[in-house]
């Protein structure tokens, strides 16, 4: 399923009764955030303002913010179906033969029509501000110590110097006037390594921010595709349509033709960088303020009657849990890929998902729980992992009640809980030293003799299964 417009997915929702229109003016100052931090915490719907005071366009906020509003945005009805699908085209492997070259035949089909493609005009280039003014939007300012409002589902579109290749990244934008903005490029990102190149070349960086359209678009531009992959062919794959790109006015960059706003400019490496924060960022700590390069803003256009998709960020739950809920789920299969000992994985919402991660396992041997942790830490953004939970495979990796239960009674904290030392996130407050930090890794699976444990392991509490059959069969008579 394909959005052609952020407005249909819009209608798409009403439809099934999981959006709300506010006509009360409300301001984007603190009320909009603390209205849709109320409702987020309460699985609530998605939330159209159409009165935001200052601002001629309406605001969108929570549309993604439930698992089921989640695979929605995606074009299934359950993640877990867009999992298997993305499983089954990862695991197609180079033809070494006439036969297995025909059979590939419809699978690379399939992803040839899904590459993104160019058209010459676009609804995101309906209008043309002028002048470029961004005060007209109706940015969010998020929290009370937030300087200023933030830009926090602008899809940042950038290139490699070199490869020529895309990449489209979420970072964070706080307004600095109405024709700039700080660019929140951590350290890890690949937004950043371009900007890192552009420096080397001493040349300007063009970029371009896009916001709305499919919400295909702003999901796949926060998964963690490895680098060079575009993220507009995953927000393809998901779409079952590919994506229609248009070139930028004032630079040679190409953006989804179906966004709602579009932000045209450039970031100057030879320019000093500006203070950026404090803001309340998914941590739900304000992050202090830190030096980010200045972007530019040459040109807005917009849709005939744009909206301004949004979301904020702050102590868990939030909206970005579903988010990370997709990921979660539409990623598990790659990981099988490499580990396929993997059973589940859990990244939490409370856990901020980078800072705790719950893998249940098939264990073959001794030591295998420490392999994988070692192998994790290695991967990725996994790399930015502070606490790595081993169980199981029998283990509800889902449910932290249980996970707890099994921790708290597996582990010898001795012998079962393994430090190291590596990267951590650029938003990571505990560490001694910004960007690198210490790990935990804990391994709650049964023990066997190879593992220092001499003692016969026990047995779980469970009820024979004839007799729950029969209490099932009872149950109706019991009055209870």
């Amino acid at each position: 399923m394909a959005f052609a417009s952020l407005k249909d997915f819009v209608a798409f929702l009403e439809e099934r009764g999981e959006l709300k229109r506010i006509s009360f003016p409300v301001s984007s100052k603190l009320e909009i955030t603390e209205i849709a931090d109320r409702l987020v915490k309460k699985n609530g719907p998605a939330l159209l303002f159409e009165n935001v005071t200052g601002s001629p366009f309406p605001v969108l906020i929570n549309a993604i913010g439930t698992e089921q509003r989640m695979a929605w945005a995606l074009g299934v009805e359950k993640l877990d179906d867009l999992a298997g699908e993305l499983a089954e085209l990862i695991q197609t492997q180079p033809p070494e033969g006439l036969i297995d070259k025909i059979k590939m035949i419809p699978k690379l089909t399939r992803v040839a029509s899904l590459m993104p493609k160019k058209i010459s005009s676009a609804p995101c280039q309906e209008k043309i501000m002028d002048p470029v003014d961004l005060s007209q939007l109706p940015i969010l300012h998020c929290w009370p110590k937030d300087p200023a409002p933030f830009i926090t589902f602008g899809m940042v579109i950038t290139k490699d110097p070199d490869t020529n290749i895309r990449n489209v990244g979420i970072y964070r934008m706080q307004v600095l006037d109405k024709k700039s903005t700080a660019m929140h490029w951590q350290i890890h990102k690949t937004g950043r390594r371009h900007f890192e190149r552009y420096r080397e070349l001493g040349e300007k960086m063009p970029v371009a921010v896009a916001i709305g359209g499919d919400p295909a678009h702003t999901w796949s531009a926060c998964a963690p595709m490895p680098d060079n992959v575009d993220e507009f062919l995953l927000s393809g794959f998901c779409r079952k349509k590919s994506v229609e790109l248009v070139k930028c006015k004032t630079n040679d960059l190409y953006v989804p033709a179906d966004a709602d706003f579009i932000l045209e400019g450039y970031v100057d490496p030879k320019e000093d960088f500006v203070t950026e924060g404090p803001f309340g960022d998914h941590t739900g700590y304000y992050t202090p303020p830190e030096m980010f390069p200045r972007f530019h803003v040459t040109a807005i256009t917009h849709r005939e009657n744009p909206i301004y998709f949004t979301t904020i960020v702050g102590r868990p739950p939030m909206e970005d849990g579903a988010m990370g809920k997709a990921v979660e789920r539409i990623f598990l299969p790659l990981l099988r890929l490499t580990f396929p000992e993997v059973v589940d994985m859990h990244v939490p919402a409370v856990g901020c998902f980078h800072n705790l991660a719950i893998i249940s396992i098939r264990k073959q041997y001794p030591g295998h729980a420490r392999k994988m942790m070692n192998s994790l830490w290695g991967m990725g953004q996994m790399m930015t992992n502070k606490c790595l939970v081993i169980v199981d495979h029998d283990v509800n990796v889902q449910d932290l009640y249980e996970v707890v239960w099994r921790i708290t009674n597996n582990i010898d904290a001795r012998r079962d809980i393994t430090f190291a030392e590596g990267p951590v996130d650029h938003l990571d407050h505990a560490s001694p030293h910004q960007f690198v930090g210490s790990k935990m890794g804990i391994d709650a699976t049964r023990k066997i003799p190879e593992e220092e444990y001499y003692r016969r392991w026990p047995e779980d509490v469970v009820m024979d299964e004839e007799i729950k059959n029969r209490v099932d069969q009872m149950w109706s008579k019991l009055g209870l």
